[in-house]
């Protein structure tokens, strides 16, 4: 018990006793600030600066008169949720291929896809049987279609 007593004195006063850690980019930002509203910065750029002012044995920046505007809500800001946006529906008709083209057989079954799409693309695109569909875009465009028609067929 003796020596349970004696270890948590021992921890305790190092702990008071080591070296104060580095300050917050906060803090730092609130002295570089300072700094640079002084003109002490003596052409120090940020990166600079923050290695030599703000490592383990610097002290934070004075107080200033002016107090620091401060939010009173508690609540953690959350993002705004994401509208989910449908996949664009294709006006008219699109072909898309049955199978992964035989000239692409020896690559990756994932590279083999994507060519395999992008060369029916390109074919639909100078007959005009895209149906309205770019190669990529936001929702799913022709490649994630075909992408997945040729998963699913595999």
């Amino acid at each position: 018990m003796r020596l349970m007593i004696a270890a948590v004195a021992a921890v305790s006063l190092l702990t008071a006793v080591s070296p104060a850690s580095a300050l917050t980019m906060k803090e730092c930002s609130a002295k570089y600030k300072e700094a640079e509203k002084n003109g002490t910065l003596g052409g120090k750029k940020w990166n600079e600066f923050r290695k030599s002012e703000c490592g383990a044995e610097a002290a934070p920046a004075p107080a200033t008169t002016q107090a620091a505007p401060t939010t009173t809500t508690t609540e953690a800001k959350e993002p705004a949720p994401r509208a989910s946006t449908p996949a664009p529906a294709a006006s008219g008709d699109v072909i898309y291929p049955a199978a992964v083209a035989e000239k692409y057989v020896s690559e990756k079954a994932s590279k083999a896809r994507m060519h395999t799409c992008l060369d029916q693309y390109k074919a639909n695109k100078a007959s005009s049987r895209n149906g309205g569909l770019n190669w990529i875009q936001k929702g799913g465009g022709y490649y994630s279609e075909c992408n997945k028609r040729l998963k699913g067929s595999a």
